[in-house]
């Protein structure tokens, strides 16, 4: 087996454009269900604003890739208003089912043959509207990276912008929580009742913070878009808002760093997993009889996943979490 190869795209998944955007996620996530205790199982839907409004804007509009960045995060408050407004007054749980029904219902809509004209249908946007971010790059023709983790100069400043911006979001998370503003949210979290006797909005602090953790999703959906110059209908799946949790749980809620580092480690085994499992068929280790190339795609996610659970029942809390923090007013 080339254990030389597994190392290499394990590190190279490890900081590649998906550790980014699940990261991103993540950390909007966070600020979400970690400090503010508000249920949102619909974070795809607002990284799916955010590339379609990209897509659309460059590719059907001729309007630039800045403009469109600036349509995506309009798009983005205003998605975060209509989901909120009928349910930040009801209990959490109404948040989690509007939340889910809207990602589910963005991607039914921007998929259908009567929108093709905008959105491409189920064929999605595939076009070079990313040309705007790519002409700034700063990397001259080759590869740049450190050790055996190579990448190109487009995937190179790409990644740089990607953990750059990865880096500004936690920044803020962290200036937020450490605020006045962050006390009142982790109050909500915890006793929402006792948050309005002392003649606190709380149901103003849990719109911010939807808007705000909407926003960090949503440039996720940017850097995806950018990424790939391609924005596909069936990429932004509930699957997407799990994934995110996960790597939120893997990491620690309620912690600054949990949430990037999980998906780092989260895209580091997915991709050793696959690399290992591939290997091990290729050299016969493990029998085709026993498990085909074909069938290793869904056993890395089972072994992932089993290490998850294994995780929630000896450490829910997540590798760097708190279990005082797990506390929620479900009232």
């Amino acid at each position: 087996m080339d254990w030389g190869a597994i190392t290499e795209n394990s590190l190279r998944a490890t900081f590649g454009q998906e550790t980014v955007v699940y990261a991103l996620a993540a950390i909007g996530l966070n600020l979400h269900f970690g400090y503010t205790g508000l249920l949102n199982f619909g974070q795809v839907a607002f990284m799916a604003v955010g590339a379609y409004a990209v897509g659309i804007s460059v590719t059907f509009f001729g309007w630039s890739l800045w403009v469109g960045l600036g349509v995506g995060i309009g798009a983005s408050v205003l998605l975060a208003i209509i989901l909120g407004l009928p349910t930040l007054r009801l209990r959490a749980d109404y948040l989690a089912i509007v939340t889910i029904a809207a990602g589910e219902i963005f991607r039914f809509v921007v998929r259908s043959v009567s929108l093709r004209e905008y959105t491409g249908g189920s064929a999605g946007i595939s076009s070079r509207f990313a040309a705007d971010f790519y002409d700034l790059n700063p990397f001259s023709a080759g590869e740049y990276g450190i050790g055996p983790v190579m990448y190109t100069e487009r995937r190179a400043w790409l990644l740089l912008v990607g953990w750059t911006v990865v880096l500004l979001a936690t920044l803020l998370v962290w200036a937020l929580i450490r605020s006045p503003w962050g006390r009142v949210v982790k109050s909500i979290r915890e006793d929402e009742d006792a948050v309005r006797s002392l003649g606190k909005n709380a149901y103003l602090y849990k719109m911010q913070s939807l808007i705000i953790g909407g926003l960090i999703g949503t440039f996720g959906g940017f850097m995806f878009a950018i990424g790939t110059q391609s924005v596909q209908p069936d990429s932004y799946s509930t699957a997407v808002t799990f994934f995110a949790y996960t790597a939120l749980i893997l990491g620690g809620t309620a912690t600054i760093w949990g949430p990037v580092v999980g998906s780092m480690i989260f895209w580091t085994l997915l991709a050793f997993t696959d690399t290992f499992l591939r290997q091990a068929i290729d050299n016969d280790v493990i029998p085709e009889s026993v498990l085909s190339g074909v069938q290793v795609g869904q056993v890395r996610f089972m072994l992932v996943g089993l290490g998850l659970v294994l995780l929630m029942v000896f450490r829910p809390q997540g590798i760097f979490g708190d279990k005082n923090e797990l506390v929620l007013d479900e009232r």
